[in-house]
């Protein structure tokens, strides 16, 4: 009896550690997530950051395998106009009910289904992205630098799948249906 516990505690050792699990914070102040917004028929348009609120990734057996990401959608910024030149009214506006009505929906999520490994250092990650209480699918494709311990993607979104819905009335001067992001995520 003394052997059949012992051996039934080993295996239950095994099993613990061959499917462990670490919550890793990241570094919000060194994170980064950079928006693009571009113009349909010509070469312009508008960029900026939106920060973190928290976030975490799942690491099992070595890598990355999930995760979830909150951010703030107060915290945008914008990048391409000068302060005097309309800075503070472009993000006045992205944050109004016809862009990400940020008063309703102070927050967006990204939370990580799936990581599929091309090499050690890419893959294609799957995740539901929730904005203005939306949830839809998301992926893409992923770098990870593990002497660096940061992660970098680039993807693009179809805004109107969350109801991201502003038009505007000059052709030449009709904003994207996509929503460009560079993530860049520190531990």
């Amino acid at each position: 009896m003394r052997k059949i516990s012992i051996l039934f505690v080993c295996l239950l050792f095994l099993i613990f550690h061959s499917n462990a699990q670490e919550k890793l914070h990241i570094n919000i102040p060194k994170s980064t997530i950079k928006w693009i917004g571009e113009y349909t028929f010509n070469f312009a348009g508008h960029d900026g950051f939106i920060q973190f609120k928290e976030g975490y990734f799942i690491k099992t057996n070595e890598v990355i395998t999930g995760g979830e990401f909150i951010i703030d959608m107060n915290s945008m910024t914008n990048t391409d106009i000068k302060e005097d030149e309309g800075k503070e009214s472009l993000i006045n506006h992205l944050k109004d009910p016809d862009f990400f009505d940020v008063k309703k929906y102070p927050i967006a999520t990204l939370s990580i289904i799936s990581v599929e490994y091309f090499e050690k250092h890419k893959g294609r990650m799957k995740a539901n992205m929730t904005i203005k209480g939306i949830t839809k699918p998301v992926d893409f494709k992923v770098e990870f630098n593990y002497d660096e311990k940061t992660m970098f993607a680039r993807f693009k979104i179809d805004r109107r799948d969350w109801n991201v819905s502003y038009k505007s009335k000059i052709k030449n001067g009709a904003i994207s249906d996509a929503i460009g992001f560079e993530v860049k995520i520190a531990l």
